[in-house]
C-alpha cells in the first residue's frame, strides 16, 4: 500500500508527494507536526498539514529571505529572526562573519526540537555562540523593541493560526520601532496565484504599505510551496531593494549560494502584470 501527503492549495486543487515513511508526529499546545520523507523531495516537515521545509528545496526558500536584504546592507550587525524554528533563516546569516548578534523567537519550541533531530543541517546554524534563541511570541517580544535592529525576518507560517498575528498592521508598526533608522523589515508574503493566498498577499501588503515609506514585493519559485510562485516583501525607510543594491560588497563576501546571485536580485523585483494588478487594487 502506498502512502501519500496530500495538502490542498485551493479548493478545487491538490498537492501530492508519495510518502516513504512517516518519522514523526505530535501535537504541541500550538499546532501539529509532521515529518515525512519522499524519493522526490528528502525529509520534509509540515505544520498544521501545510509544508514548511523541504530538503530538496528549502535552499531557495532561505536564501531569498536572507541574501535579498543582506546584500542591500551587507553592514547589518544586529538581526532579529521571528518564526523560522526549522534553523533554515538563522542558517544562512551566521554565514556572514559581520552579524554580531541573532536573535530568534520562536512560539514553538517543539518545532525547532523536532528539526534539531531530523535536519541536523539545516539547524547547525543555531549553535553558533552570536545566536540567542527565545521560545516565546514574537508579538510580545518585539513591542518592547526601540531602535535595536539593522534587520528583522519575519520567516512566519501562513496568516492564520500561530502564524495570524504577523500580518497586522500593529505588528508591523511594532517592527518598525524594533528597527534602527536604517533598518530593513523583509517577511514571507504568500502566493499570488491561487485566491484565498492571494487576498493574504493583498492584506499583508495593504497593511505594511501605510507603516514604511518603501514596500516592495520580489519572487521566487518553490515547488513545494502552493503554485510554485512565491513572495516576499521588503520594508523600509531607507533602502531601496534594487537602486540601493550592494552588488560589489556582496559579491566580495565570496559566499557560495544555489539559487541567489545578485543579477537575479535585480530581475525578482520585475512582477508579473496579475501581480501588479493585485497589488494597484491595494
Amino acid at each position: 500500500m502506498e502512502l501519500w501527503y496530500s495538502e490542498n492549495h485551493s479548493r478545487d486543487v491538490k498537492f501530492s508527494v508519495r510518502v516513504d515513511k512517516q518519522l514523526f508526529s505530535a501535537e504541541t499546545e500550538f499546532q501539529r507536526i509532521d515529518v515525512m520523507t519522499s524519493e522526490e523531495f528528502g525529509t520534509f516537515l509540515t505544520l498544521d498539514g501545510l509544508m514548511m521545509v523541504a530538503e530538496k528545496d528549502e535552499f531557495i526558500y532561505h536564501e531569498m529571505i536572507v541574501h535579498v536584504p543582506m546584500a542591500v546592507n551587507p553592514g547589518a550587525k544586529k538581526v532579529l529572526v521571528i518564526g523560522g524554528g526549522d534553523g533554515g533563516t538563522v542558517n544562512q546569516l551566521v554565514r556572514y562573519k559581520t552579524i554580531e548578534q541573532i536573535d530568534l523567537v520562536e512560539i514553538d519550541s517543539e518545532v525547532t526540537r523536532v528539526c534539531r533531530k531530523f535536519f541536523p543541517k539545516l539547524t547547525a546554524g543555531l549553535d553558533d555562540s552570536r545566536v540567542s534563541l527565545y521560545f516565546e511570541d514574537g508579538l510580545k517580544f518585539i513591542r518592547s523593541k526601540r531602535n535595536e535592529y539593522d534587520l528583522i525576518i519575519v520567516d512566519s507560517t501562513d496568516p492564520f493560526g500561530p502564524g495570524e498575528g504577523l500580518f497586522t498592521r500593529e505588528f508591523y508598526g511594532n517592527c518598525l520601532r524594533a528597527l534602527n533608522p536604517d533598518g530593513i523589515l523583509v517577511n514571507q508574503h504568500e502566493s499570488p496565484y491561487y485566491d484565498e493566498y492571494s487576498k493574504s498577499l493583498v492584506r499583508a501588503h495593504k497593511r505594511i504599505k501605510g507603516v514604511f515609506k518603501v514596500h516592495r514585493l520580489y519572487q521566487a519559485h518553490i515547488p513545494t510551496y502552493p503554485s510554485g510562485h512565491w513572495l516576499f516583501g521588503f520594508a523600509s525607510n531607507k533602502f531601496d531593494p534594487v537602486s540601493d543594491l550592494n552588488a560589489d560588497k556582496w559579491n566580495a563576501l565570496g559566499l557560495e549560494t544555489k539559487y541567489y546571485n545578485t543579477e537575479l536580485h535585480k530581475g525578482c523585483f520585475a512582477l508579473p502584470n496579475y501581480v501588479k494588478e493585485l497589488l494597484n487594487n491595494v
